[in-house]
């Protein structure tokens, strides 16, 4: 299974820190955020990897190279900043991705989820997209989605979805290029019946603000 790392984001409520260096390799428990991910997907089996980049990109790909130090290897799909959002990223991606499901990773979370997971959670013949939810964080008290018997559902919005997933391509297909929100496609899926998911309560944390960074520094250097 292919996993898309998405590496693109402009990281702007972690400024000033990301004016110079780019969110994925902001350094946590000894190494870069998006080296965690890779060294977990390489763990799990799943080697290789699309990542698109656009802010400070070239500092992104300087210093993953190849990714074969990681165990992976890493196609890198370049964006302009601010120019596809994380929805048209992943379609400007297609090609790379194939026809099968592939799996979606933020590079931006730091987590203990089991990514040998993945290939087990392609979408049934009926769905689009499986997405690992999380219990909503202290600082989110309305979350994305509920799950009633296994099925995303918009109403209640009791979890919030964790930045990983599988889609299915047929998802993306005929989507016109350009910007284009995630979130957007996703409620369209769910909307239309195609969705599944499933809830994870192990260690995950969005790495989004200055204090989420301080906090997880603290608790693991």
């Amino acid at each position: 299974m292919k996993v898309m790392v998405l590496a693109a984001g402009r990281g702007a409520r972690l400024r000033p820190i990301t004016d110079s260096l780019p969110k994925p390799l902001v350094q946590l428990g000894g190494r870069c955020l998006v080296e965690h991910q890779l060294l977990a997907l390489a763990a799990a089996g799943l080697r290789d990897i699309v990542m698109n980049v656009a802010w400070l990109g070239d500092a992104i790909i300087d210093h993953l190279g190849d990714g074969s130090r990681y165990g992976v290897q890493i196609d890198y799909s370049r964006e302009q900043p601010g120019e596809l959002d994380t929805g048209g990223g992943i379609v400007q991606a297609l090609p790379r991705l194939g026809d099968a499901p592939f799996a979606v990773v933020n590079a931006d979370v730091f987590t203990d989820f089991p990514f040998e997971r993945l290939p087990l959670m392609r979408p049934a013949a009926q769905d689009d997209i499986h997405l690992v939810l999380v219990p909503n964080p202290p600082h989110k008290s309305r979350g994305d989605f509920s799950l009633e018997a296994g099925r995303l559902i918009r109403t209640a919005q009791a979890h919030t979805f964790s930045g990983i997933g599988v889609y299915h391509p047929r998802l993306f297909k005929g989507l016109a290029p350009g910007r284009r929100s995630l979130a957007d496609v996703l409620f369209a899926a769910v909307d239309a019946g195609r969705a599944s998911g499933e809830l994870y309560r192990g260690r995950w944390h969005d790495v989004g603000t200055h204090e989420s960074l301080q906090a997880l520094r603290q608790a693991h250097g």
